[in-house]
């Protein structure tokens, strides 16, 4: 059962790309996205609304989050949370691993 966050920062000015932007160029994502249970780390920029970056982050459970929340990268993006003023909201999903039949019908692989 897979967790899936996703975070939406917000801030002015494109501080928020400007984060997204420094998460990669620091290497910083491909550090998350080697850790143990990261099954994704992107972020995608909403069409509608140039302040905000999404961050789709997903793991293999709760365990595999709480070692990421304890490990030293989160002190690097907190950081960079401040330096760029960004305000997030958070939704949580947890997967159940399964397509329904009526919905499989709907999706071109």
């Amino acid at each position: 059962m897979a967790i899936a966050v996703n975070l939406y920062y917000t801030g002015t000015n494109g501080n928020a790309r400007k984060f997204a932007q420094e998460m990669v160029s620091s290497g910083t994502v491909e550090l998350i996205r080697g850790e143990m249970g990261n099954l994704r780390y992107e972020y995608f920029f909403p069409m509608d609304d140039p302040e905000t970056v999404l961050l789709i982050d997903a793991w293999t459970d709760q365990a595999a989050i709480d070692i990421h929340h304890a490990s030293p990268m989160m002190g690097k993006i907190a950081e960079l949370r401040e330096k760029y003023d960004l305000h997030m909201k958070v939704e949580r999903y947890v997967s159940d691993d399964a397509l329904p039949a009526q919905d499989a019908q709907f999706i071109r692989a």
